[in-house]
């Protein structure tokens, strides 16, 4: 039970200033009891007191030097100070204070002052202890309840890619392709992570809206008709329909919207032009040419990925941001990256991989 009761080390070289300490807190505390500076410092590393009563007018080390060294060891720097001293002047206080005490007692001591004092800033103490465990309690509930939101934002995101890509074999995985090299352009031009993270999600569905686009128009076999792709383009805009209620963080539903515009207004839905275009959707866009022209189509062969480079390199500053492209034409050439392709992917000749 004594264990219990909170320790508190008095520290003083004054024989009778500790008995008078001793006899005014034993009923309440457990007393640990130091003479000097170093012994102080000693103490307090090992046993970790619940309070310090610290005398200022020391021989070798003075109080405000021992409270300077217990504030900047990690270990003991949350433990409470409260200065016992003769003197009076603002100016002592006012260090005292600056080096991180909480109190101060004056000598000569009054038992109802020194107890109340000591009371107060042990119960402060332990509130503050208990609020610590309580925020850290809090914060551990919360980045669970997060990590299960993201999951659950995770695996809703992956299954709205998928219906895409059960309507239209032929591109399966083209958007986690995009997402992917989206994600290393992006961080090759020193795009912070959660922005990342935004074009990650981006990626994943700019095209679900061509879950409004007729099945005979995706899987069709040779040059399209233009009433065809007219039809098409409306994707871009079917996505943003899908995607600009739902609170993301992040503009993913403008990104999804302005992946097929283009710098020099060539691109659709709405023609934009230059900084009219989100610096992510720029990203996006040199993503989505690259795996698009590099890979199979029921209407083309696949171009295969060094024509698709230097058909980018073509419009680089032109129809695409030329920093991105750069940054892509760099993660080829240096090897950080490559597409992972599926079997049964077509090749450069237009023939399927098998």
């Amino acid at each position: 039970m004594n264990e219990l009761r909170p320790l508190v080390l008095i520290v003083d070289d004054n024989a009778t200033n500790i008995d008078l300490l001793v006899n005014t807190l034993k009923a309440e505390n457990r007393l640990g009891i130091a003479k000097n500076g170093p012994n102080a410092i000693a103490y307090a590393d090992k046993h970790k007191p619940d309070l310090i009563l610290l005398d200022i007018m020391m021989p070798e080390m003075d109080g405000f030097e021992v409270c300077e060294r217990l504030k900047d060891n990690p270990e003991t720097a949350d433990i409470p100070i409260i200065f016992i001293t003769a003197m009076s002047e603002t100016v002592n206080k006012t260090r005292g204070f600056e080096l991180g005490a909480v109190d101060y007692i004056t000598k000569p001591f009054h038992a109802a002052e020194v107890k109340a004092r000591v009371r107060t800033h042990l119960s402060l103490a332990q509130m503050q202890r208990q609020l610590s465990s309580h925020n850290i309690l809090l914060e551990q509930q919360v980045e669970q309840k997060t990590a299960e939101i993201r999951n659950i934002l995770n695996a809703s995101i992956q299954a709205m890619a998928l219906m895409v890509e059960i309507r239209d074999p032929y591109t399966a995985g083209h958007q986690q392709r995009v997402a992917q090299l989206a994600c290393a352009i992006a961080e090759k031009l020193g795009v912070a992570a959660d922005a990342i993270q935004g074009l990650r999600f981006a990626g994943i569905l700019h095209d679900v809206g061509k879950i409004r686009i007729p099945v005979s128009i995706l899987s069709r076999s040779g040059k399209l008709l233009d009433a065809e792709y007219e039809m098409l383009k409306i994707h871009p805009l079917v996505s943003y329909e899908i995607l600009k209620d739902i609170p993301f963080p992040w503009p993913v539903a403008q990104m999804a919207l302005q992946h097929h515009e283009r710098l020099d207004g060539s691109g659709y839905p709405h023609g934009l032009s230059g900084d009219q275009i989100l610096p992510e959707a720029k990203i996006l866009a040199v993503a989505d040419v690259t795996e698009a022209n590099s890979s199979f189509r029921p209407y083309r062969p696949a171009h295969g990925i060094e024509a698709a480079l230097d058909r980018l390199n073509q419009q680089k500053g032109i129809r695409y941001d030329a920093d991105a492209v750069a940054a892509c034409l760099e993660l080829f050439a240096k090897k950080e990256f490559t597409f992972d392709y599926p079997v049964g992917h077509g090749n450069g000749n237009g023939e399927p991989i098998v």
